[in-house]
């Protein structure tokens, strides 16, 4: 099936040193694209009227250029949004243009550099371009939380907890990332409810859970090689929901030894053993990830599988019939954890982004307004099967999607209880790590010798003094 780039905004699975974006690691092959629409000079565009219909200020009879990222999202949530937008009778003979690409970067660079970059860019993909790069010729976005939604709500009220802190570099809140994406370990409810199976709570129910899996001559965890990283997403996350910001920070702002703190050697140490206990499906590396996924989502070769939430929407074509997909929160190493109940990984993906020196910034403001109505974020998720950062748009029954129940759960049960983490991604290191975590899951290499090398990595972006530190805090 197409490769979902929900997936590769949030995992960003094969994203280049250069590239800076925040988001879930993760990466697929990509749709084939339009050529994303030209527009004139920066900023000269007329300004028209600012009321509480069009707080922006959005000139009438004006043309707003979006170009959003063709993933396993596709462009259709914007075009509906667009949709809305056109018909908004504020916004007198306004239109909307929204433009495919695959090819962030590559397609819109060469705009920033002659002065005409689009009004909105869902700055999403293996090829989106570095925030590092653009920062300073982005708009502060800090007065789209501000302004009222078409409801009538101010937008800041109508959001998760968390949203601002994925698109904030420095002081500068640069982006809205617009999809909900939830951290957790995947499973089969029937599977689990046909042998009696409870969901892990803890890493040490893991070795008990993994003989039964041996028992049905099945395995506990599988992977693909392009999607190695994602079990360096669960033992981080796993450690950090462990010991909270001892463990964070220090991965964060690549500070020396790391990766030694205990809640990681812990959490490294049980993933060693399962795999030595033959609990991990072997030859991941040399599996592609979709396939490797389809063996646990459709011929239920695994019982569990770690991943961001955009896991049903992309195998929704290769799950087994009753399924009933069902997730946990990343769970902690041991019942010791420093952190409160609930807390998880929890974080906005797909950062749409609005050139200060685009046409009409302005207008693409107002399409922001517009995709974080109740109505664009309900249709959104009725559709794409993923929770947007709006709150309250998915119903009690998840639109018939058990996935989408367990993700409000989790989210609920987190309440402001949240983290992310940026750096792997902020400092493209997703595509060095790729290759030590599949020989790791492999059987290749003792907790050692993958410490020394996830530390060395850290340690030479560290001292590269070409490459511009961002503290996170």
């Amino acid at each position: 099936m197409e490769l979902n780039e929900a997936s590769i905004s949030r995992r960003n699975l094969l994203r280049g040193a250069a590239a800076a974006a925040v988001l879930l690691p993760f990466g697929a092959t990509l749709a084939s694209c339009a050529a994303p629409g030209g527009g004139g000079g920066g900023g000269d565009e007329p300004a028209g009227e600012v009321t509480s219909d069009n707080p922006f200020g959005v000139a009438a009879n004006s043309t707003v250029d979006a170009v959003i990222f063709d993933g396993g999202y596709g462009i259709d949530y914007v075009q509906n949004a667009a949709s809305i937008m056109e018909g908004n009778s504020a916004l007198d003979g306004v239109t909307v243009k929204v433009s495919a690409s695959t090819k962030i970067a590559q397609e819109l660079q060469p705009r920033f550099v002659g002065g005409n970059p689009p009004d909105l860019i869902d700055n999403s993909g293996a090829n989106s371009i570095g925030f590092n790069t653009i920062l300073n010729q982005l708009e502060d976005l800090s007065e789209v939380l501000e302004a009222n939604n078409l409801e009538g709500e101010k937008i800041a009220d109508t959001l998760f907890d968390g949203v601002k802190a994925p698109g904030t570099f420095g002081d500068k809140f640069a982006a809205i990332n617009y999809v909900f994406t939830t951290y957790a370990v995947w499973y089969s409810g029937s599977l689990f409810e046909e042998n009696g199976w409870e969901p892990p709570k803890t890493w040490k129910d893991l070795k008990a859970l993994g003989a039964a899996a041996k028992e049905q001559g099945k395995y506990l965890f599988l992977w693909g090689k392009e999607a190695a990283t994602y079990y360096q997403t669960f033992v981080v996350d796993s450690a950090v929901i462990q010991a909270g910001d001892d463990v964070r920070l220090p991965l964060e702002n690549l500070e020396e030894g790391c990766w030694s703190h205990p809640a990681l050697q812990g959490v490294l140490t049980e993933l060693h053993s399962l795999i030595a206990a033959g609990y991990v499906k072997p030859g991941g590396a040399g599996t592609q990830f979709t396939q490797a996924q389809a063996q646990w989502s459709l011929d239920q070769e695994a019982l569990l599988y770690p991943s961001g939430s955009w896991i049903e929407n992309e195998m929704k074509d290769t799950t087994a019939e009753n399924f009933q997909m069902m997730g946990v929160r990343e769970m902690p190493l041991d019942d010791s954890a420093t952190t409160p109940a609930g807390y998880m990984r929890a974080e906005a993906g797909e950062p749409f982004i609005v050139p200060s020196n685009a046409k009409n910034p302005a207008g693409g403001k107002e399409l922001l307004r517009t995709m974080l109505s109740k109505q664009a974020a309900s249709d959104f998720s009725k559709n794409k099967l993923a929770p947007t950062v709006v709150k309250g748009t998915v119903p009690d029954d998840g639109f018939g999607s058990t996935a989408l129940v367990s993700q409000v759960e989790m989210i609920d049960a987190a309440g402001s209880g949240m983290f992310t983490i940026k750096s792997f991604n902020l400092y493209g290191m997703n595509s060095d790590q790729l290759p030590i975590w599949n020989s790791f899951l492999d059987g290749k290499m003792t907790v050692a010798e993958i410490t020394k090398q996830l530390q060395d990595l850290t340690d030479r972006i560290r001292n590269d003094s070409s490459i511009e530190k961002i503290e996170i805090k």
